[in-house]
């Protein structure tokens, strides 16, 4: 499993998430995706590999992931006039699609290297 292809698909969701509830904000929406995942690339990193080897569970994972809420700063959809209710609630969705797409990866990568070894 490489984690860079779990990033990169990481990525690849956070941009579709929020360029579908930002339609008219593109370059604001990829700017703010990016800097996040800048921000927080290396821990994401090093936790999914702990996570897909077995170091820590998928709740202690989902509980590390959540603790960067405070790197989800979106400072373009604040400056385009997006509510701080609307990105608060947007803030969440980033978090949980991470989650989600990582323990995805990691567990098809799983199932996977347990048939090959059938």
């Amino acid at each position: 499993m490489d984690v860079k292809d779990i990033l990169k698909e990481i990525k690849g969701n956070l941009l579709t998430l929020v360029g579908g509830k930002f339609e008219d904000l593109k370059s604001e929406t990829k700017q703010d995706v990016q800097d996040f995942l800048n921000a927080s690339k290396e821990k994401l990193e090093r936790w999914t590999l702990f996570l897909a080897n077995g170091s820590i569970t998928a709740e202690e994972y989902k509980w590390l992931v959540e603790s960067q809420k405070d790197l989800v700063v979106l400072k373009g959809l604040y400056a385009a006039g997006v509510s701080k209710i609307k990105l608060g609630h947007l803030k969440n969705t980033i978090l949980d699609t991470v989650i989600k797409t990582a323990l995805g990866a990691v567990l098809n990568n799983n199932n996977a290297s347990g048939n090959a070894n059938a």
